[in-house]
């Protein structure tokens, strides 16, 4: 841990301390403080929770590269970048959580974003010091957004991932979104799955890992033969996993719906919430449901609505003055990145991510631009690629 120093915004007569945590048993501490300054950010998605990044460093970390950025006011916790330094093959800051996450940010304390959004810029261009800022994976709106806008250096705008997103609404305004002959066979089946007796329960806290466990494992299955994603299949994955969404279900901050059918676990779905969106990020299926012609995108979509616009009962212990508020039922229902014709069916909105390139000195404006060019040319070149895969397949059709 170090202590950059200290900061007056000229309008606010309040004191900002910096610190920059580089220690990763000093990360873990900062619970109480960031899971308040979560529940007061209000462009936070589940990705910035403590539970998630702290568990995402202990699964994926480098020691030595922790940069979390702090600011404070007047001892509060108003402003968090969580950074950590790697090498491409310059020094460059990236955000904690890596490519399993789907949106990174900062958070920025709804009280006071001008002046925290002032002082977290200071600070992030101090901890930077020659290294290019290179932050991925900000949904629209975001926090980030500010320290772009602010950030008196060499900076770029790059667009990023699309992720596909439906309003936070109940089973039956969905289907209004929907043409009257298709909505009609989804409630068809969604009445064939409910006479078929699946049954879903949310999984309690001391259940998670031993459900977790079969969400991986109903993955594995439903891919196999198809290419599952790599890194879903590894051990420091199920870890990660497992320790950050047993702290999150315990907040209020996940959910994890088992799903049943004659007394054996035929699909498991894990949702994770934030006061103004939830997102649908993994799910295990065991194929036989296919097999009983049960529509798998439909039953997910109906647990994952009433996640949505639920709130969760308050965890226990939530009332002490270090707990966080309990997430209330979100904006915004994320089916996050991917493509998949299945969300489509839904007729999502499409949501760009953005990123942000930063560079402290004008010395660096050239690097920022060649990762700009860079950027480009791999996007016109997976363009082509799946132009022609596209092309590939229509000729083989």
């Amino acid at each position: 841990m170090t202590v950059v120093g200290e900061a007056r915004v000229a309008h606010d007569r309040s004191s900002f301390s910096v610190e920059v945590c580089t220690e990763a048993g000093r990360f873990g501490a900062l619970a109480p403080e960031w899971g308040r300054l979560h529940a007061r950010c209000r462009t936070a998605t589940p990705f910035q929770s403590h539970a998630w990044l702290h568990s995402w460093w202990l699964s994926y970390g480098v020691n030595g590269r922790l940069r979390v950025v702090l600011v404070r006011r007047d001892g509060e916790l108003v402003a968090a970048a969580p950074l950590m330094l790697t090498y491409r093959p310059f020094r460059v800051l990236v955000p904690l959580g890596g490519r399993i996450s789907d949106y990174k940010d900062v958070l920025l304390d709804d009280t006071c974003v001008p002046e925290a959004a002032h002082a977290l810029v200071t600070a992030v261009r101090e901890t930077a010091g020659g290294a290019l800022v290179d932050l991925r994976e900000v949904r629209p709106g975001g926090a980030a957004e500010l320290l772009h806008a602010h950030w008196p250096g060499a900076r770029a705008t790059l667009p990023d991932s699309t992720c596909l997103e439906l309003p936070a609404a109940p089973m039956d305004d969905l289907l209004t979104r929907l043409a009257a002959n298709r909505a009609q066979r989804v409630r068809a089946k969604l009445r064939k799955i409910d006479a078929l007796g699946v049954a879903e329960r949310p999984v309690p806290v001391a259940e998670v890992p031993t459900t977790l466990e079969a969400l991986l494992s109903l993955h594995r299955m439903q891919w196999r033969g198809r290419g599952v994603t790599p890194e879903h299949v590894r051990p420091r994955f199920a870890d990660h996993l497992t320790r950050s969404v047993r702290q999150m279900v315990a907040r209020g901050e996940a959910v994890v719906t088992e799903f049943r059918l004659e007394d054996k676990v035929v699909a498991v779905d894990l949702t994770l919430r934030a006061p103004s969106l939830t997102g649908a990020y993994l799910y295990g299926a065991h194929p036989g449901l296919r097999a009983r012609k049960v529509d798998v995108a439909a039953l997910l979509l109906r647990a994952c609505t009433r996640n949505a616009v639920s709130t969760p009962p308050a965890p226990s212990g939530s009332q002490t003055p270090s707990a966080p508020s309990t997430p209330s039922a979100s904006s915004v229902l994320s089916l996050l990145r991917g493509n998949e014709p299945y969300k489509h069916h839904w007729r999502p909105t499409p949501a760009l991510n953005h990123r942000y390139l930063l560079a402290r000195r004008s010395r660096w404006t050239p690097l920022v631009w060649w990762c700009v060019g860079y950027a480009g040319v791999r996007g016109r070149v997976a363009g082509g690629v799946r132009r022609l895969r596209g092309w590939r397949g229509g000729e083989a059709r």
